[in-house]
């Protein structure tokens, strides 16, 4: 077995001491150009790999953040098995992130002290929060001085930090205003619950745009699935054939995915039975059968502005909170019709 190159190694290699190449790994501005371009070229030469956990410790930073997920029933496997929009987000974040040097670790958010010590442990020199949290979580947090940075956080001391969202009141208008254009007046919403920041949000939205087409929303048509998975959207379109709705809004593609599962599993069709509206445009809406007319949300690209903002912020390159709101447009195709 070949031994592990040391920073004993390099030094003696470059013929300088050990604190030498010490300051030129931490980058520590000790050293001339001359002697650190030698050492450079002995890391090169050896193929040092430096202990970045030591590297860390000494400059206190690690070039690494965390990502916190809400958990669901104490555990994130239901978050990942069960919705792709988490794919595609965390695929824009290690995008960027591996482009400037920086990796990520992933925990679903439990208690407040347990992620003070995680974050501690790790020394992590951000948090991205995807989701809503408690805010005593972010009060514990706040006293480590850790940089965080939200995706789709609505509660008011969001505004202490920065934020990336979606404009969800117009994705949920023109959702509805596109029902109701191909003459729906019996349009149904459907969301994981009307109290979550976001779907209350698209709800809104939903909304304002059958008013303005002088439809009443019906309380017997709003269906509340309890969480975002594809079965449960599957069981949503087993309640909306057993009412009297033409067409529905779904606040997620999953969501809207499983229902049409349903209704094409009891001989009904969509959209000639029914038309179903999405939110998301994940890459699977455009494969399914029918293709899925949702709203459209960057997904990967929402990810990917989190982490360069995080970024950012560390390197304090942007030191001031702000809330950026990404837009959304309709994508239309298959899964609607004109009454």
């Amino acid at each position: 077995m070949t031994q592990k190159t040391t920073i004993r190694d390099v030094a003696k290699y470059a013929g300088v001491s050990v604190a030498t190449v010490s300051y030129v790994i931490n980058g520590v501005n000790k050293v001339s150009d001359e002697t650190k371009q030698r050492v450079l070229q002995a890391i090169q030469d050896l193929q040092y790999q430096p202990n970045f956990t030591a590297v860390s410790l000494s400059t206190n930073k690690s070039n690494m953040f965390g990502i916190l997920i809400p958990l669901v029933e104490d555990t994130l496997a239901p978050v990942f098995a069960g919705n792709q929009y988490y794919s595609e987000l965390i695929s824009g974040i290690e995008y960027v992130s591996r482009k400037s040097g920086y990796d990520f670790l992933i925990s679903g958010a439990s208690n407040p002290n347990e992620c003070r010590n995680w974050v501690t442990k790790r020394n992590l020199d951000g948090l991205l929060f995807l989701g809503s949290f408690p805010e005593k979580l972010y009060e514990e947090m706040k006293t480590l001085h850790t940089k965080i940075v939200l995706v789709d956080a609505y509660e008011e001391y969001s505004r202490l930090y920065h934020n990336i969202r979606m404009d969800d009141e117009l994705g949920g208008y023109l959702a509805a205003r596109h029902l109701a254009e191909r003459g729906h007046s019996r349009i149904a919403f459907v969301a994981p619950g009307i109290n979550n920041p976001i779907d209350r949000r698209r709800f809104l939205g939903f909304e304002n745009a059958l008013k303005e087409h002088h439809i009443s929303v019906n309380p017997e048509w709003i269906f509340l699935s309890g969480d975002g998975a594809f079965q449960s959207g599957y069981n949503v379109g087993m309640r909306l054939m057993q009412s009297e709705a033409t067409a529905a809004f779904a606040t997620s593609d999953i969501l809207a995915l499983g229902m049409i599962k349903a209704i094409h599993e009891h001989n009904k069709e969509v959209p000639h039975d029914y038309s179903i509206v999405g939110f998301d445009d994940l890459i699977i809406s455009q494969y399914s059968s029918p293709s899925l007319t949702t709203v459209r949300q960057d997904v990967f690209n929402k990810g990917a502005i989190a982490a360069q903002t995080l970024i950012d912020t560390v390197e304090s390159k942007q030191p001031q909170a702000q809330t950026v709101t990404l837009p959304v447009e309709l994508a239309v195709r298959d899964s609607t019709r004109f009454l």
